[in-house]
């Protein structure tokens, strides 16, 4: 089924799964993308715009992933998606804190690959 164009093309419906697919995967790539660029440049000029995009995009996963999980697991929390939500969560405080403890950026750095490589495994092999 789709639909159909005054041509006569017929253009499928997608299922809503994959724009929530499509926004939650665009969004992380802006929050890593603005949160590393605190850490590379940490100056107050930045600040505002900075945690302001990082905060849209932080919204932006929180909704399109909560949209994931109803679609697709029914509202069934499992243990990965909860440590997925806290590797989140500690990811998202992380472009605050390079501003307010700039000589931290090496640590931060680390903690973020670290939160967003525990995400990853946590997607892709599901352990529990």
């Amino acid at each position: 089924m789709g639909i159909r164009h005054r041509r006569g093309v017929n253009f499928p419906i997608m299922d809503p799964v994959v724009y929530y697919k499509i926004l939650h995967v665009f969004s992380l790539l802006v929050l890593t993308a603005w949160t590393f660029a605190a850490f590379a440049n940490p100056v107050p000029e930045n600040r505002r715009r900075t945690l302001m995009v990082a905060g849209i995009a932080t919204l932006l996963v929180l909704v399109s992933g909560f949209g994931m999980v109803h679609r697709i697991y029914a509202d069934h929390f499992a243990g990965w998606l909860i440590v997925k939500m806290v590797c989140w969560l500690v990811f998202t405080m992380l472009a605050g804190i390079a501003y307010r403890r700039p000589h931290l950026r090496g640590t931060l750095a680390f903690v973020g690959f670290t939160a967003l490589l525990i995400a990853l495994v946590m997607v892709y092999a599901k352990p529990f």
